[in-house]
């Protein structure tokens, strides 16, 4: 199915094209809390994430510009995982989100 073309130039619809999933959602909440953090860690704050699904969303995420994935040579290898400017970008989403299930939602 094609998408509408007011879809295709409408931010709203863009930014939640981004947001898509609950997972993505999740990762967004925890990256904010943080500096940065490393995959292990991500997983346990999430719960029922599975290695394969955190995967995808970080790669989406880091395709989107909107986490940077950071390699340091170390033995073991570790990897951190923080959000850029672009993806700080969104703090205001999630807090007039928290600010509305706060007031609507129970």
């Amino acid at each position: 199915m094609a998408k509408n073309k007011s879809l295709e130039v409408c931010p709203v619809y863009k930014t939640s094209e981004i947001l898509e999933g609950k997972w993505t959602i999740l990762i967004f909440r925890d990256l904010l809390a943080v500096e940065s953090v490393r995959f292990n860690e991500l997983r346990r704050s999430l719960g029922s994430i599975s290695p394969k699904t955190l995967t995808e969303r970080l790669t989406f995420m880091e395709l989107q510009g909107m986490i940077e994935r950071k390699v340091y040579a170390e033995v073991p290898p570790r990897v951190e995982y923080s959000l850029t400017e672009k993806g700080r970008g969104l703090s205001k989403v999630f807090d007039s989100m928290a600010e509305y299930g706060a007031k609507w939602l129970d």
